[in-house]
């Protein structure tokens, strides 16, 4: 190689050196996105800037994010059922909109945090850890989802459901909401060591069992009741959603109890 080629590759090299250097100054000075900052200017590496306890915190943060929109629903589907136990058609329909509106910003933000969970890459080793949390609390939503339509169906008719099967669908989803709350105190305190996560993934256990025994009962219930066949299945359909979601629930727990272990 001729003295000049040499002198001009060297000279090539000081200034994406010198550039690199730049943005890397602009990263840990100034707060600088570093994959963005590098990727504008050409220069995009992989460097891992970030600590593992870091974006743990950080993906933590979006599980959490993402539950208090989860639970949001479960709220609403609360409240929809005690209007239904109550006999407010209008109430029901508002709800019910609500909760549609609603669920759709909990699969919106579920996208957005695989997404980004996606983007972190390896260094966050139990990712699939934080990602099945997510998919799991999702799905709640669309039980309660599940639930709305069915009980906006039997509104919509007119179809007059016996007194005590409406408590009994109101327990229930009270029960569940109590169990969706204990999930909520354990996903919380999930930055504050595993003690108190363990202790409130007992009571979702707890609670889980209550719903189960509601469940049973309150089957027999419908069963023994002089109702017409679709009154029959719709309601049966409420109960045993509400039975599932709080399945789901106690398996959303259970991945917490994984998460506390490796944080």
């Amino acid at each position: 190689m001729s003295t000049s080629v040499l002198r001009l590759t060297l000279r090539i090299w000081a200034h994406h050196i010198g550039r690199f250097l730049k943005y890397l100054t602009t990263i840990f000075y100034l707060g600088g996105a570093p994959k963005k900052v590098l990727k504008e200017e050409g220069l995009l590496v992989v460097f891992p800037i970030e600590s593992e306890p870091r974006i743990k915190r950080r993906s933590l943060s979006l599980c959490q994010e993402h539950l208090r929109k989860v639970i949001e629903v479960v709220r609403k589907i609360v409240q929809l059922i005690d209007a239904f136990a109550a006999g407010d058609a209008n109430i029901v329909t508002q709800l019910y909109n609500e909760i549609q509106k609603m669920s759709d910003e909990v699969a919106a933000s579920k996208r957005s945090a695989a997404q980004e969970l996606a983007e972190i890459g390896a260094i966050l080793i139990n990712r699939e850890d934080f990602l099945r949390f997510i998919f799991v609390t999702s799905d709640i939503s669309e039980l309660c989802k599940g639930i709305s339509f069915r009980v906006l169906a039997i509104v919509e008719r007119g179809w007059d459901i016996p007194e005590d099967i409406r408590r009994g669908i109101a327990e229930l989803s009270s029960t569940m909401f109590s169990a969706m709350m204990r999930l909520r105190d354990m996903t919380f305190a999930l930055g504050y060591g595993s003690t108190q996560v363990f202790e409130k993934a007992k009571e979702v256990e707890q609670m889980e069992k209550e719903v189960d025994n509601l469940y049973r009962r309150l089957e027999l219930t419908v069963l023994e009741q002089n109702m017409e066949i679709p009154k029959i299945l719709l309601t049966r359909d409420i109960i045993q959603l509400l039975e599932d979601t709080t399945d789901k629930i106690e398996d959303a727990s259970n991945n917490a109890r994984i998460l506390a272990l490796t944080l």
